[in-house]
């Protein structure tokens, strides 16, 4: 009896130990992360402003963790492709991924069968969160957010998007369910197209980021009336927003942060927050940021996820109401 006592606590030992040294393996790597490049997966071609977004932190935040930040741009399908290879990627810190507003907050109503869901990622940190401007053709006589919306209720008015189910279509469709203005929604493939649209005067309106209405300000086409933030933004100072301007409560942000597979190791996800809280801290880092517009946020993993889960909550009714479907 004894000695098969002895052999079973020999073989529980021998059974046990491979996943003793794994365990062990696994603590060290935790520990001297990171050890090599990670891979950051930005689900929006080079040159968008998710591309351009990431680019003004990666660098810093790479020195900081001592590991370059290596940017993987997998555009395509309103970054809903991207973010499927980010969900699918091993949990152990060496693939982070883009979140952006439209994407965790708008996809999820907008498309019926997405091949990845928000418990697939764990949040890192909330970036940066940047404004809409409202911007209207000059050929239209209106110099406020006041005259627009009246104008809007005595004839239907067309705006152009990037898209449906984009930032700047959802924003439409808030302003005119706020207001009671008829406007039309024109989508276009990108935000340049809708651009073109209206400097060519074949929409009335666009709701853009800041940076790209502020050149339009020295032109005679067109003309910024309000802008979607809560306070008035650093970039168009002199430009009030349209809550102030007459519409209560209306707010719309295009936002941004990072994220990670579920399960990653909690070290890893405060290691990559400390270095991306401390990226935007950078005096340099954080001069482009305000220049460019955007709202630096920053924070602890869980006020991400409290945001996601809050523009969640805002979106999903306003897309099923409208009826918001891909083209």
């Amino acid at each position: 009896m004894q000695r098969r006592t002895v052999l079973r606590g020999l073989a529980s030992t021998v059974v046990a130990a491979p996943f003793v040294g794994s365990a062990r393996r696994s603590d060290a790597a935790t520990q001297a992360y990171p050890f090599r490049p990670i891979r950051w997966i930005v689900p929006w071609p080079p040159g968008g402003g998710a591309d351009l977004m990431a680019r003004m932190v990666n660098a810093r935040a790479g020195e900081i963790l001592g590991q370059p930040l290596v940017i993987d741009n997998r555009g395509g399908a309103a970054g809903n492709i991207g973010t499927a290879i980010g969900a699918t990627a091993a949990a152990d810190g060496y693939a982070i991924t883009f979140g952006y507003s439209g994407t965790l907050s708008i996809n999820p109503f907008v498309y019926p069968e997405l091949n990845w869901k928000q418990s697939d990622f764990e949040p890192v940190i909330f970036l940066t969160q940047v404004p809409l401007t409202l911007l209207v053709n000059t050929s239209l006589g209106v110099t406020s957010v006041r005259e627009f919306i009246q104008l809007a209720r005595t004839r239907q008015l067309t705006y152009s998007s990037s898209g449906p189910g984009s930032i700047n279509h959802l924003a439409g469709v808030l302003f005119a369910e706020m207001t009671g203005a008829d406007l039309l929604h024109v989508p276009y493939r990108g935000g340049g197209p809708a651009m073109t649209a209206i400097l060519g005067g074949q929409v009335d309106a666009l709701f853009v980021v800041p940076v790209v209405a502020a050149p339009q300000l020295k032109g005679t086409k067109l003309r910024v009336i309000g802008v979607t933030s809560s306070k008035r933004s650093n970039v168009l100072p002199g430009i009030p927003t349209i809550a102030e301007a007459g519409v209560p409560g209306y707010q719309v942000s295009s936002w941004n942060g990072v994220m990670v597979p579920a399960g990653a190791p909690a070290p890893i996800i405060d290691r990559l927050n400390t270095a991306f809280n401390e990226s935007m801290k950078d005096d340099a880092v954080h001069r482009h940021l305000v220049e460019a517009g955007y709202e630096i946020e920053g924070g602890e993993p869980a006020r991400f996820s409290r945001w996601i889960d809050s523009e969640r909550a805002k979106w999903g009714p306003i897309v099923k109401k409208a009826n918001i479907r891909p083209e």
